[in-house]
């Protein structure tokens, strides 16, 4: 059995300023980590949400990284501003957000 209901991971992985790829974690990723985590808490979910750090989930092309599981939806070009909306939409409501959603067959 699952420990949680929805697990939510946010890229917040670093490299080298000479690296020839960004990564999520130079612009914002623990801003996001920290919006999450204090914005669920606020809402007191009935369901067990978790909202952590991860390192490189390999799509940095993309832009900020997040990634939803059970469903295993990677969210690609977050910003703060989206992370009400993952948690009113998908997290609360188990409806995804299409224009964040990887597109795999650009993948």
């Amino acid at each position: 059995m699952p420990k949680y209901d929805k697990h939510i991971f946010i890229c917040t992985n670093q490299r080298a300023k000479e690296a020839p790829r960004k990564c999520c974690g130079e612009t914002h990723g623990m801003e996001i980590v920290d919006a999450f985590k204090q914005k669920l808490k606020a809402k007191n979910l009935l369901i067990k949400v978790r909202a952590q750090r991860t390192g490189c989930l390999d799509v940095c092309n993309y832009g900020q990284t997040i990634v939803v599981y059970p469903e295993g939806i990677f969210y690609v070009g977050a910003e703060l501003e989206d992370v009400d909306e993952i948690i009113e939409e998908h997290i609360i409501n188990n409806r995804p957000i299409q224009r964040l959603i990887l597109d795999k067959n650009k993948y």
